[in-house]
């Protein structure tokens, strides 16, 4: 409506600012309009404070649907004049959002002025102004601080300067570790895999800020939001529980859960998990980024996995060790209690570097299998430097595991042992990748502790090895590479060599010391035009001995799990997968055939096959003629299906149900390794985080 007499009455208020102290500090310097500019001092101010409602008045609108007659109310702004001299309208507190979105328009219309200084540097100031309705009664007005760099601001503004802004997200451009799942990982597994992109994808996992190069998280999250007017709706179906952001920090915080039911009918258990969570993720400034996730879990698996989880329990009367999650203890008569914590710090001083320490795990290839390091084992402490620059990225981990068997357990305490790794990504043409990797184990003998010889990023891990005596460490190297056939397709590759000694790898004999694995596989990306189906095939195959060693704490695994693949050594495997989601719809399809070598461990048979990574070398069946499969033959099928809705993609909260059928034959009948049929149906909703590994 338009502007007249009667409108000016109703907005006749006094607008004054006063300071936290009697006199203006000389080094502070009000922010200064054109018409203003011949001022100081009190004039200054004066002129300010004038011209600011000279514009209110100029600009300001009575919304219509307001009733002038009926309203009554007070009104508080909190404004500020930033350091490029523009307004900014931080707060309004008013029971209309027309009279907010009113005074947010109109503080638009304000011009760019000269900033505020201290000391002759730009700054900024906040104002507040406080008036009632109608005929505009005069509440109080101030600044609501001075400068920042001011101690002396006025503190009994103190809580109501702080801003909070409506949350955008922030997670998607900050350096936290994309939590790894395969099926979440194969959503934008195509866009870092085009031809042309300078992306590494073999470092595991991802921060959110290297993939949000390739993949607009923003967009896609908008393409699936749900519309809702409700608290509740949005919280279910789009948004985090507890999203907090200022102009420096964010944070957010989330319950979750996975809930399970199921049955396994050849065992006839019924089957369960319940886990309860708590996950909070945030940042301070652009640098500084935080994940932490805590568990509480309590379950009973379908046979073959209890049987497998209790085979790997730790000392000390505890029952099993979930496969990847950790130790657990009895609860009820059939069941397990696992809690379970993870988290990291992720601090990125510069474009070039990303430093993280923190409890959890990581993947070194572009498969669903790696023989380098996976997402296998429990999680464990972890320090990492990734390096990114030109067409290389160098990631520079190092580990502290735990080996929790009866023999090497000392005075009631797990024997320690640590990992430090290298692994080299160099983008070599716009279609070719290589990848070098050396890892070291050692163990903390003689007090050795953590080894400083292995804190030099660059150093050629095998020469340490020997410095320190054969039996003081255990190095591996390895070799990666991916070849990107088109936008759709690409080729992948690793080579693990535990014992480098050209003699006993090319020499034809089957020596034990030929410990050699390698991954071949591909990727087909909307496959048969079908946007969003991915198509994966692999084979892997490992030697004998591999991932072992003489001295028994140096094998390559954590809590007495393989730190590489899930099945360890001694077997050959092929997996096809496949990966579908549209909109909020997905479904998984997976399919392995292995072949695996066993150790008999009976009073006739005790010898050392080579399949248990955990064994010694020093009771190996032979010296020569080991050859893939040895020992307990075992053919192996495992086919897995799953399907379901996710419910809440800021928090990844799914609903699902899946199908497991296994198949384990071996040649012989032992008392942990046996002829057995599984046929496993599960239901559940879980907030995906991690990756569950049934296939073993």
């Amino acid at each position: 409506m338009k502007q007249n007499v009667s409108l000016i009455l109703f907005f006749l208020f006094a607008l004054t600012f006063s300071f936290g102290q009697n006199e203006q500090d000389e080094l502070n310097i009000y922010p200064i309009f054109s018409k203003c500019d011949q001022t100081t001092g009190k004039e200054l101010e004066s002129c300010f404070n004038n011209t600011v409602l000279e514009l209110v008045f100029a600009n300001f609108k009575m919304p219509e649907g307001i009733d002038q007659g009926n309203y009554s109310g007070e009104v508080k702004v909190l404004f500020e004049v930033d350091q490029e001299g523009k307004f900014k309208v931080v707060y309004v507190d008013t029971a209309h959002d027309e009279i907010r979105l009113e005074v947010e328009r109109t503080f638009t219309q304000f011009p760019q002025i000269q900033a505020p200084t201290y000391n002759g540097k730009p700054t900024y100031m906040q104002f507040t102004i406080s008036f009632a309705v109608p005929l505009g009664t005069v509440v109080g007005a101030s600044t609501a601080n001075e400068p920042t760099v001011d101690s002396r601001a006025s503190l009994n503004q103190e809580y109501d300067q702080v801003e909070e802004l409506q949350y955008t997200n922030r997670e998607y451009r900050s350096g936290i570790n994309i939590p790894l799942s395969h099926h979440n990982y194969s959503l934008f597994d195509s866009n870092m895999n085009r031809v042309g992109t300078n992306s590494h994808t073999a470092q595991k996992p991802y921060t959110y800020a290297e993939v949000n190069k390739y993949y607009d998280f923003e967009s896609k999250n908008q393409e699936l939001l749900k519309s809702s007017r409700t608290w509740l709706g949005r919280k279910w179906w789009n948004e985090h529980l507890v999203a907090f952001e200022s102009e420096d920090y964010w944070f957010t915080l989330d319950p979750g859960v996975d809930l399970q039911v199921g049955k396994d009918t050849e065992g006839d258990i019924n089957t369960y998990n319940n886990t309860r969570l708590v996950y909070a993720q945030g940042g301070i400034g652009k640098q500084f980024d935080f994940f932490a996730v805590v568990y509480e879990s309590q379950g009973r698996f379908a046979d073959y996995f209890n049987r497998y989880a209790e085979s790997i329990r730790p000392d000390g009367g505890n029952p099993a060790i979930i496969p990847g999650r950790g130790i657990a203890k009895e609860f009820k008569e059939d069941s397990y209690d696992y809690p379970v914590a993870t988290g990291h710090i992720s601090y990125t001083p510069s474009k070039y570097f990303n430093i993280q320490l923190g409890h959890g795990k990581n993947f070194i290839g572009d498969g669903y299998r790696s023989l380098l390091m996976s997402d296998n084992s429990s999680p464990y402490p972890f320090f990492k430097v990734n390096t990114n620059i030109w067409k290389i990225k160098y990631t520079n981990t190092w580990m502290s595991l735990r080996d929790v068997r009866p023999e090497v357990t000392a005075d009631g305490s797990f024997r320690t042992k640590y990992i430090a790794n290298h692994y080299l990504s160099y983008n070599a043409t716009k279609r070719w990748n290589i990848g070098l990797f050396e890892s070291v184990i050692w163990e903390n003998d003689n007090d050795r502790g953590f080894d400083f010889n292995y804190l030099n990023p660059v150093i050629f891990y095998r020469a340490i090895e020997f410095s320190t005596g054969s039996r003081g460490g255990n190095a591996l190297i390895g070799l990666s590479s991916k070849y990107k056939i088109n936008d759709r397709v690409n080729a992948y590759g690793q080579l693990i060599i535990d014992e480098f000694s050209s003699s006993d790898i090319f020499g034809g004999k089957g020596s034990y010391k030929n410990k050699v694995g390698y991954q071949l596989g591909a990727k087909y990306y909307d496959a048969f035009g079908l946007k969003g189906l991915l198509l994966q095939g692999e084979y892997n195959r490992v030697r004998p001995y591999t991932y072992s060693h003489n001295t028994v704490i140096l094998n390559y695994g954590h809590n007495n799990q393989s730190m590489a693949h899930t099945l360890g050594a001694n077997f050959s495997e092929f997996i096809t997968i496949a990966r579908y989601q549209r909109g909020r719809i997905f479904a998984d399809a997976k399919l392995i055939f292995a072949k695996r070598g066993f150790e008999f461990n009976t009073e006739e048979d005790s010898f050392f096959y080579g399949g248990d990574i955990y064994g010694t070398e020093d009771n190996r069946v032979s010296d020569d003629g080991n050859d893939l499969g040895q020992g307990n033959t075992t053919d192996f099928f495992h086919g897995e299906f799953q399907a379901g809705y996710l419910i809440n993609p800021a928090t990844n909260l799914k609903i699902y149900g899946s199908f497991i059928y296994r198949d384990f034959s071996p040649e012989i009948d032992t008392a942990t390794v046996f002829n057995n049929q599984t046929v496993w149906f599960n239901f559940g909703i879980r907030t995906d985080l991690f990756n569950w590994y049934y296939d073993f």
